[in-house]
């Protein structure tokens, strides 16, 4: 997936708005790029874990549709450890059409980084930022 600089910029900024607790989104694409960030409320409030509300989620959805865009990516962010998928977040992953990126602040420069989850197995995925 392709990624805006000030979009890059967004995700890093809620992640850092929300700490110590995980942030959460989502991320509309066109054509293999991201086109808009929707931030979300964190309904578990958790440094260990993020949940979406569901009405929250499909609104989001309903955007992204709406918009002529698709689903290119649900995002959260990792406090303390790397962004690499937990096992929390593999079996929670729901959506195998779409990215999964995790914005790790737990060092002083951010790590962005994004993830393919099918069934299980994870394979990470080209994130350019331009």
């Amino acid at each position: 997936m392709k990624i805006a600089r000030e979009l890059y910029d967004q995700l890093i900024a809620h992640a850092r708005a929300e700490a110590p607790n995980e942030c959460c989104g989502m991320i509309a694409s066109a054509d293999g790029s991201a086109v808009r960030i929707f931030p979300a409320e964190n309904t578990a409030a958790s440094p260990l874990r993020y949940e979406i509300d569901g009405r929250q989620q499909l609104e989001i959805l309903d955007a992204i549709e709406d918009g002529g865009h698709e689903l290119g990516a649900i995002y959260h962010s990792h406090t303390r450890t790397a962004p690499e998928p937990s096992q929390t977040d593999i079996n929670l992953a729901f959506y195998p059409d779409s990215l999964y990126v995790i914005v790790g602040i737990a060092n002083a420069d951010a790590d962005v980084r994004a993830w393919r989850i099918v069934d299980g197995v994870v394979s990470e995925a080209h994130l350019v930022v331009q």
